[in-house]
């Protein structure tokens, strides 16, 4: 996920063709600024690469402001756990640093998608490697995926606090049976350990603060894909006010082991943009 996008703008310029004739240097820097503004964070750093007023544009701070979520404050302030240390930050430094790895605003709505680590989440046995490992993949937007080899008791449970823009929101965990790699430049996964999935069905469950709650179950297929898995739905109508979220999946029948699953994480977005998740 986010794979092939760089944020980096370093390179080489060319600020004029050399001949005296006017080149893409002569164009006012405030003029590059607001053309930037209308464009994704990828093309402002591709176009950042031109010449060095482009880059110097590139950097402005209503550019990077236009790309923020409006909750953006909040969620770094999340991150930092104290709000003066971004006074001090570039809005630049905060979308790539802090907002670009776990949210994208969807433009020109304002929505946004967040998208939560394996990491952040309350994992039963993480701790115990005979049952779970951190597996590093360049198959996760957050560089690993948490891969069960074999228990008898799974339960998965993530917390969140956020002040969502108003909307209709859906939230998915990111799921694939069996443990994917590289050799000699193709994708191949090992699907040994995968089991007891066929048995008995996944419960997913979601509440908010706010009294919303909703369920769902399904059998866990398709070993070898990353597949997306409904967690359910949730309203947020009150703007400005932070939304606690609490979901799990569980499979807790110990009557049969269960292993051979790689958990990347969770993804919320707007509804109506539910059917795009794959692009993430």
């Amino acid at each position: 996920m986010g794979a092939g996008i760089s944020l980096s703008t370093s390179n080489k310029y060319d600020d004029d063709d050399g001949d005296g004739r006017p080149g893409l240097g002569d164009i006012p820097e405030s003029c590059i600024s607001r053309l930037l503004m209308n464009l994704d964070p990828p093309e402002i750093c591709q176009l950042a690469r031109v010449n060095r007023t482009f880059h110097r544009a590139s950097s402005a701070d209503f550019v990077w402001e236009s790309k923020l979520p409006q909750s953006y404050k909040f969620l770094a302030t999340k991150v930092f756990g104290q709000d003066n240390i971004i006074a001090s930050m570039t809005k630049k430094d905060i979308y790539t640093n802090y907002v670009y790895p776990i949210a994208s605003m969807l433009a020109p709505s304002g929505q946004i998608c967040l998208f939560l680590s394996s990491k952040s989440f309350n994992i039963t046995g993480i701790d115990d490697r005979r049952y779970w490992n951190y597996i590093p993949t360049e198959e996760s937007r957050f560089k690993s995926v948490a891969y069960l080899q074999q228990m008898w008791w799974v339960e998965v449970v993530g917390e969140l606090e956020f002040e969502f823009p108003v909307g209709s929101y859906t939230l998915f965990f990111r799921l694939q049976l069996g443990m994917a790699s590289k050799r000699k430049g193709r994708r191949v996964c090992n699907v040994d350990q995968v089991h007891g999935w066929d048995i008995k069905p996944v419960r997913f469950q979601l509440s908010t603060s706010h009294g919303q709650r909703s369920h769902s179950e399904s059998y866990l297929t398709g070993p070898g894909e990353w597949i997306h898995y409904r967690v359910g739905d949730f309203i947020v109508d009150r703007p400005n006010e932070p939304t606690k979220l609490k979901f799990s999946l569980a499979q807790i029948d110990c009557t049969h082991t269960k292993g051979g699953l790689c958990i990347d994480g969770a993804i919320i977005c707007p509804t109506q943009f539910s059917h795009k998740i794959l692009l993430f």
